[in-house]
C-alpha cells in the first residue's frame, strides 16, 4: 500500500506544474491533498477524477482558501467531511474515508504565523482535533492521518531552529502537543520509524523567500501518523524532491 501526502498550495497551480502526469506514474493507492485553494466549480475533470481514481474533497467557505482532498482507487464505506467543529469544517481542513479495515484522513492544520489571533485559533484547533484523534483510535481499525500539521517537532526538523523558537510552527506549546500525541496519544510518526534521526533530508516545506529551496533551509511539517500496529508495517518512506509542484514536497510512504 502506497500513500502520498502533499500540500499543493493550490490544485490549479500544481496542475500547471505537471502534478497529474507525475501522479499517474506513482501508482499510489491513496493521495491526500491539502490547501486546494479552490471550490468544486473551479476543478477540471482531471482534478475531479484523475485516471482510475475517485476524488473526495472538503472545501472552505471562503473562496480560494484552504481545502483538503483524497484520491483513492477504492470505494469507501463512509465519507466524513464535517466533524461539527466550525474551526475545521468552515475552512475545509478535514476529510476522512472509512473502509472495512482502514481509515484514511487528510488534514490541514492552521498556521499561526499571521498574528496572535490566528495563533489562538490554532491552539483551539489543536485541542479539539486531539480529542478527535483519540476517539478514532478506539474504533479498532488501522488509521493513517496525512497532512500539513504546520508544526516542526524537534530541532532536527528545521534548518534554523535557533532563530524560530519564538515563531509559530516551532513554539514550545506546539511541539509539546506533538510530543503528547506521540507519547501519550498512542500515535506514531511513521516517517520516524524508518528515519529516526534524519535531519535535512526529511524537510517537506521551504519558504519562497531567501532561496530557501536552493539552500535547503526547510522544515518538516508534513506527516503521516498512524496507530503503532500499522506504523511498523511501513517499509519505505521518503520525500520526493526531483520535481516541484508546490512549496511543499510529497511525503511518500509504502506499507506492507
Amino acid at each position: 500500500m502506497k500513500i502520498i501526502t502533499l500540500n499543493l498550495n493550490g490544485i490549479r497551480a500544481a496542475s500547471r506544474k505537471d502534478f497529474f502526469p507525475w501522479l499517474k506514474e506513482q501508482n499510489a493507492d491513496y493521495i491526500c491533498l491539502q490547501e486546494l485553494k479552490a471550490q468544486e466549480t473551479d476543478l477540471s475533470s482531471e482534478m475531479k477524477s484523475p485516471y482510475e481514481y475517485k476524488a473526495y474533497f472538503s472545501f472552505a467557505i471562503k473562496k480560494g482558501y484552504s481545502g483538503v482532498g483524497i484520491y483513492t482507487k477504492n470505494e469507501p464505506l463512509k465519507v466524513t467531511k464535517h466533524l461539527g467543529i466550525p474551526e475545521l469544517d468552515d475552512e475545509g481542513r478535514y476529510i476522512e474515508l472509512e473502509f472495512k479495515n482502514l481509515i484514511i484522513i487528510s488534514i490541514y492544520l492552521p498556521s499561526g504565523s499571521s498574528g496572535e489571533e490566528r495563533q489562538a485559533f490554532k491552539y483551539k484547533v489543536l485541542d479539539k482535533i486531539y480529542k478527535v484523534f483519540e476517539k478514532k483510535l478506539n474504533l479498532g481499525k488501522n488509521i493513517i492521518v496525512c497532512g500539513d500539521f504546520n508544526i516542526a517537532h524537534h530541532e532536527r526538523d528545521l534548518k534554523n531552529f535557533k532563530g524560530n523558537k519564538k515563531n509559530s510552527g516551532f513554539l514550545p506549546d506546539e511541539r509539546e502537543w506533538l510530543t503528547k500525541l506521540f507519547n501519550k496519544g498512542r500515535w506514531t510518526d511513521v516517517y520516524r520509524i524508518l528515519h529516526p534521526e534524519e535531519g535535512e533530508g526529511s524537510y517537506t516545506w521551504w519558504s519562497n523567500r531567501g532561496q530557501a529551496w536552493l539552500k535547503n533551509v526547510g522544515w518538516r511539517i508534513d506527516y503521516q501518523i498512524s496507530n503503532y500496529e500499522n506504523a511498523i508495517r511501513a517499509k519505505k518512506a521518503y520525500v520526493y524532491k526531483d520535481e516541484r509542484f508546490s512549496d511543499h514536497a510529497p511525503l511518500i510512504i509504502e506499507y506492507e
